[in-house]
């Protein structure tokens, strides 16, 4: 039995909405979840429904992280360290707006998991970019023109970031590898603090056919622009390979979001790409 109900809001295709579904096969039930505005929070709890079958909290953009903090406390005073806590949230509610509280909660040592669905703007409000955007992306605040390219910064390195708070357990993941998502979520929950970003497509707001959101996300990781990996005790480990790494410009040609670049453009993302993964073994604290 799926611990999200089905009849929720989300988008054909959704891909925060596969993630979520995989996150709470990996949990079970015996979780609380602390989840931030954006997409999911306001497309699974129309009040006065709720697709929820387990304990969860709305909180603010900003907060998620805090307000985790605050039941892990809450639940240690009372003696339960059995039922595990999450601060789920998009790159905006994660990367942006609430990374402050999320740097404090990795900081303080709290027995959390900080899971990121990363679907590269914020969505919810209207597309509009964030830390996590990709270079050349168009966004609503990033419209490529004459003078402008769109998005005009590369990734924010988040992984990285959490990684130096030297927790026990950073990873990334990927919709498009359920098994591999799913024990990810399960190591997060043993090693505690811990950071998880699943990198999440969004069909209406990158631009492609609903039906194509899992192999739009099997080619992020095949061409590089998304690298999967482990990070365990400051020792990065579990790098995957692709059987078939593919040139950067056949992810970039299924999104709308990046029909304007320019050969050049795409041989920027790709320089950074295979830059990224020379350095992936060797930039994490």
């Amino acid at each position: 039995m799926s611990l999200l109900a089905p009849g929720h809001r989300t988008c054909s295709g959704c891909g925060p909405a596969i993630a979520i579904r995989n996150i709470l096969e990996a949990t079970g039930d015996d979780i609380i979840i602390a989840n931030a505005t954006g997409c999911l929070e306001v497309t699974t709890t129309p009040y006065p429904e709720t697709s929820w079958k387990v304990p969860w909290v709305h909180c603010l953009f900003e907060n998620a992280a805090a307000v985790a903090s605050g039941i892990e406390s809450a639940m240690k005073a009372i003696g339960n360290t059995k039922t595990k806590v999450i601060a789920l949230g998009g790159d905006g509610g994660m990367l942006d707006i609430g990374f402050q509280c999320v740097s404090g909660a990795l900081e303080r040592g709290h027995k959390i998991s900080v899971i990121c669905y990363d679907n590269e703007a914020y969505m919810n409000t209207g597309v509009q970019r964030s830390g996590s955007t990709p270079y050349g992306a168009s966004t609503t605040t990033s419209p490529p023109g004459k003078m402008s390219i769109g998005n005009d910064t590369f990734k924010k390195d988040v992984v990285a970031i959490a990684a130096a708070h030297h927790i026990p357990y950073v990873a990334t993941a990927s919709i498009a590898y359920p098994a591999d998502l799913k024990a990810k979520v399960k190591k997060a929950l043993e090693l505690q603090p811990s950071f998880l970003q699943i990198h999440s497509p969004c069909p209406v707001g990158w631009g492609f056919d609903s039906s194509k959101t899992i192999e739009i996300a099997k080619l992020a990781v095949d061409s590089g622009a998304w690298n999967l990996f482990e990070i365990e005790n400051n020792q990065v480990k579990n790098i995957f390979k692709p059987k078939e790494t593919k040139p950067v410009a056949e992810y970039l040609k299924t999104q709308k979001r990046f029909k304007h670049l320019k050969p050049e453009d795409i041989a920027k993302i790709q320089s950074w790409i295979d830059d990224k993964k020379k350095q992936l073994v060797c930039n994490i604290p």
